[in-house]
């Protein structure tokens, strides 16, 4: 007498299988997608070695000032992409900077290789138009932005050190410069298609195979980033997705990344893919009245991106 609703039950468990298997086979081909897109632009959009070993150096708790600093003298025109850095009004120190290892020294090591990779990146951000909607400029600024909003979020919370989380968001959208690199007509294409208020992700994905959380991850994975980083790359629309050992950036960056947009404008696409997660804001221990003090930072922070962005 079971028979059947047995039979019903297999079925619907049959299904469930299926669709779990499809939904990890579309996982998979668009992670093909990411990856072939990163090896087909490595030769363009590739971080100076020295940047990629200084990062290395810095994760490494063996490491030394002495280190850091010889790593860095190695390569003279990043130096001065450094110093230009440092000495600018982003930083605010009260008298110019001549040395790495005064940098160092002032800074942390921490705060040195953001500069470094800061430094590095704002090349890759060069050039004028880059879609139909936004510029090279505009790309770059909600980076800078974004990076300085999620290092007041982090600073008031405590729940990452301040220089990771500046980082994090200062590379949460690399992946459109793969797109861009990789398929400029298509990925044009998909902000069109965005234009009527369509979620950009789901138009990327339709006209590129991936949107540009995976190819962010993908390109980061590349560049032999810290893997809280690839996550952040790969899941800034969507942290509750990450593992919770893994949420704390994630979650930093998606708050940062809407404010910054709502405060800054520049590259606001994405902003289609609606507000802040209330789970983001629960997460972080962030209420009305502290979100709003956080936007008022980060609209002045905003003034420091661009100061940033002239100087790298």
């Amino acid at each position: 007498m079971n028979s059947a609703p047995e039979a019903e039950a297999d079925h619907d468990e049959g299904t469930l299988d299926e669709d779990l298997e499809m939904d990890h086979g579309i996982q998979n081909d668009r992670n093909d997608v990411a990856l072939e897109a990163v090896r087909n632009i490595s030769h363009i959009a590739t971080l100076p070695e020295v940047t990629v070993r200084i990062i290395e150096l810095v994760e490494d708790p063996s490491s030394s000032a002495r280190d850091l600093h010889a790593m860095i003298s190695s390569d003279p025109a990043l130096t001065a992409r450094m110093l230009k850095v440092v000495n600018s009004a982003f930083y605010g120190l009260p008298r110019q900077i001549a040395s790495i290892n005064r940098a160092v020294s002032l800074l942390g090591l921490n705060a040195v290789k953001n500069i470094a990779v800061a430094a590095s990146l704002a090349k890759l951000f060069r050039g004028g138009e880059l879609g139909p909607h936004f510029d090279a400029h505009d790309l770059w600024l909600h980076s800078c932005v974004t990076a300085s909003t999620a290092r007041i979020i982090a600073n008031s919370n405590r729940k990452n050190a301040v220089d990771e989380a500046f980082l994090a968001g200062l590379v949460h959208d690399v992946g459109v410069l793969v797109e861009l690199q990789s398929d400029r007509a298509r990925f044009t294409e998909a902000v069109e298609r965005s234009a009527a208020g369509r979620d950009l992700r789901e138009c990327e994905r339709e006209c590129l195979g991936n949107d540009h959380e995976g190819f962010g991850a993908a390109l980061c994975e590349h560049w032999k980033f810290p893997s809280s980083l690839v996550w952040v790359a790969g899941h800034h629309h969507d942290p509750v997705s990450v593992p919770p050992a893994n949420r704390d950036l994630p979650m930093i960056v998606h708050v940062a990344d809407r404010i910054a947009a709502e405060v800054a404008g520049g590259f606001t696409l994405d902003l289609q893919a609606g507000g802040i997660a209330p789970e983001a804001l629960e997460f972080l221990g962030l209420d009305a009245t502290s979100l709003e003090a956080i936007r008022v930072q980060a609209t002045l922070a905003a003034r420091d991106g661009g100061e940033l962005l002239a100087a790298a």
